[in-house]
């Protein structure tokens, strides 16, 4: 996955995505966040990239961004223990 960095302040941020899976499972896990006041994904065509915005209150965009990550693995690693005990 590539991911383009295209504005970083300290309570907003933009990430280009080549994979919408990723934009929208971030901005699912971001909009939980009590500090996050925006978190959408935006793109002009269907054949562009998506380009998640987030923006925050009293948290850094990057935390934001660091802690929904962490969560979403978390909840993954579950997912796989669960998986694996299938068998």
């Amino acid at each position: 996955m590539e991911l383009n960095i295209l504005k970083d302040m300290k309570e907003e941020m933009e990430i280009e995505f080549d994979n919408l899976t990723m934009a929208e499972i971030l901005r699912v896990y971001l909009n939980k966040d009590t500090s996050v006041t925006l978190a959408a994904w935006k793109r002009g065509h269907a054949s562009e990239n998506p380009i998640l915005i987030v923006k925050t209150k009293g948290k850094t965009a990057k935390k934001a961004i660091g802690e929904a990550i962490s969560h979403l693995t978390k909840e993954l690693d579950k997912i796989e223990a669960n998986f694996k005990k299938l068998k």
